[in-house]
């Protein structure tokens, strides 16, 4: 009996071979990026519905949920980065074969989340109204962005454990189930969303704090199904409270050496977009009311472009740990193809139908007029910057982070903004348009060295 006991432990710990080191490359690929790509684009489709809902309160309530944003992406970032250095250690440690260190990277990264969530609660009702306040002197938008934000953080674990369960879905070729679990978070939200705000089907009408609401509980039952499908179908990796409780330095380390700079590197978006602000601000609240509605917009090309970079991360790090090279060349070279394919689409688009696009927000003459040559300027850029994130994903996957860090902070700090405020001075809003093209072709260069750095080093 003992001995049948021990061999079926011994089977445990050895595993069939993952799919990411045998399917063929290119099915690989679309199977593991085509789920995370509708999930995204699922999300981006939430948030223009979201903001529907929210501006449908009052201007004030849209204006509240604006200022809470630099906050929740500080919370999505700090998740998400963490759950990258999870993700890249995982996979590599599969790759190897090193199953003992992949389980310790799963239950050592859930622990990580915890904490990063209680530092959040702390900051929500810490720090919450003080940022509201520094914001805004109305006192109504005060009180709404107050509560939406102390809400958002106060009850932000189902951010953190489903950016988590999700990854590590992802991190053993589990894409579907990683989709599956995106989207009904989203669903939720949509639905809750007008319930919650509006005090439908019974419910009491909560306002700004529906919309809190409904946002975390779509979170919370998103984390809810990842847990249950990582317990139910991820056979690679093992979760445990025993294993949870006893993180290794060794692996945090490992962790937050890929997870900082990617939390980093998302953080700046937010200074990128303060900054961007500002400076369209001196020319009109509607051309800056123009770049928040390129962004909305720009999501649904951009977001397909992430789904193929979160699914190329797990292969290209499974395949460096099983020293498989010439795969790794191959999801690289059929990458870029499908992600500028994508992204040639999204530049014919921004320039055969600006206007149609930009109705969608019930934009107005002068907003058209603003909009349609700033969004045929901003989209040539796509093509090329579908290049970085690809070759990028490089560097997250060999954890090489840093380098992700000095390009986004070269693109987005060092050129784009300064670039920005040098053509503002022309007092031509259309020539500032023109700093996102020049950024990107910037990043583009030193996205090349710094992948060519990581080849010699590796090599690859």
């Amino acid at each position: 009996m003992d001995k049948e006991l021990e061999l079926k432990n011994e089977k445990n710990k050895t595993p069939e071979e993952n799919k990411m080191g045998i399917m063929p490359v290119k099915k690989l690929i679309v199977s593991m990026s085509l789920p995370m790509m509708i999930s995204m684009l699922v999300q981006a489709l939430y948030n223009i519905v979201d903001s529907i809902f929210v501006s449908r309160i009052s201007e004030e309530a849209l204006t509240a949920v604006t200022l809470a944003f630099p906050m929740q992406t500080l919370m999505f970032a700090v998740a998400s980065g963490t759950a990258v250095g999870i993700n890249a250690l995982l996979s590599r440690s599969l790759g190897e074969k090193n199953f003992d260190k992949a389980d310790e990277a799963a239950n050592t990264g859930i622990l990580l989340e915890f904490f990063s969530y209680i530092v959040f609660f702390i900051v929500g009702l810490t720090v919450a109204k003080p940022f509201i306040t520094s914001q805004t002197d109305n006192i109504t938008i005060q009180e709404y962005g107050t509560t939406y934000t102390v809400i958002c953080c106060c009850v932000s674990l189902g951010v953190f454990m489903q950016m988590t369960f999700e990854r590590l879905l992802q991190s053993t070729g589990r894409t579907f189930h990683s989709m599956i679990s995106q989207i009904t978070g989203a669903v939720i939200n949509m639905i809750f969303d007008p319930i919650l705000i509006f005090g439908y089907l019974g419910f009491p009408k909560m306002g700004i704090a529906g919309a809190a609401v409904a946002t975390v509980f779509g979170q919370i039952t998103a984390s809810c199904l990842g847990v249950y499908m990582n317990i139910k179908f991820n056979k690679d990796i093992r979760l445990s409270f025993k294993k949870i409780l006893k993180p290794k330095a060794e692996v945090v380390k490992t962790i937050y050496a890929v997870g900082v700079p990617s939390i980093l590197m998302i953080s700046i978006g937010s200074v990128m977009t303060y900054s961007m602000n500002k400076i369209l601000g001196k020319f009109s609240d509607t051309a800056t009311a123009v770049f928040g509605s390129y962004f909305k917009l720009q999501s649904f090309f951009f977001m397909p472009v992430f789904g193929v970079n979160n699914g190329i991360i797990p292969i290209l790090a499974y395949n460096l740990g099983a020293g498989k090279k010439d795969r790794i060349h191959e999801s690289l070279r059929f990458a870029l193809k499908l992600v500028i394919c994508i992204m040639i689409v999204g530049t014919i688009v921004f320039e055969l139908i600006p206007g149609l696009l930009l109705k969608v927000f019930d934009a107005s003459d002068n907003m058209l007029s603003i909009g349609i040559p700033a969004l045929r300027i901003i989209a040539i850029h796509f093509p090329i910057a579908a290049c970085s994130i690809v070759l990028g994903s490089v560097f997250q996957a060999f954890s090489k982070s840093i380098y992700s860090l000095i390009v986004s902070i070269c693109r987005q700090l060092l050129v784009l903004i300064p670039v920005a405020w040098l053509l503002s001075l022309t007092g031509n809003v259309n020539n500032v348009w023109w700093s996102f093209l020049v950024a990107e072709v910037v990043s583009l260069t030193i996205t090349l060295i710094c992948f060519r750095k990581v080849n010699r080093e590796l090599p690859i």
